[in-house]
């Protein structure tokens, strides 16, 4: 599955590019650029089970580190901070992961 469909492919490659340079992706910026953050719920959740690679129903951390890969090939990993800054920002409950729920919720913030 990929986001054909929800996303426009340039609006993916314009996200994309904000954030290649290490240390300067932000989730809420790069959720508005790619056209996420307009999504319906619905949508969000197709996105959500995108980037849940191991299709677990949550995204966890080694995720979250490729995250950008899943809309890009050649994309950049997060780095370490970009990554457990992007988990604490979308872990409500605590448990280490992101549920579909906290994921809509993030996106939509």
């Amino acid at each position: 599955m990929s986001f054909a469909g929800v996303l426009a492919d340039a609006d993916v490659k314009a996200a994309l590019a904000g954030c290649a340079a290490a240390d300067s992706f932000s989730y809420k910026t790069f959720f508005k650029a790619c056209g996420l953050a307009a999504k319906s719920h619905e949508e969000v959740k197709k996105a959500f089970f995108v980037i849940d690679q191991d299709q677990s129903g949550f995204i966890e951390e080694d995720e979250l580190k490729l995250f950008l890969q899943t809309f890009g090939a050649g994309a950049r990993e997060l780095t370490a901070a970009e990554t457990k800054a992007f988990l604490a920002a979308g872990d409500v409950d605590g448990d280490g992961m992101i549920g579909v729920d906290e994921f809509v919720t993030l996106v939509k913030a």
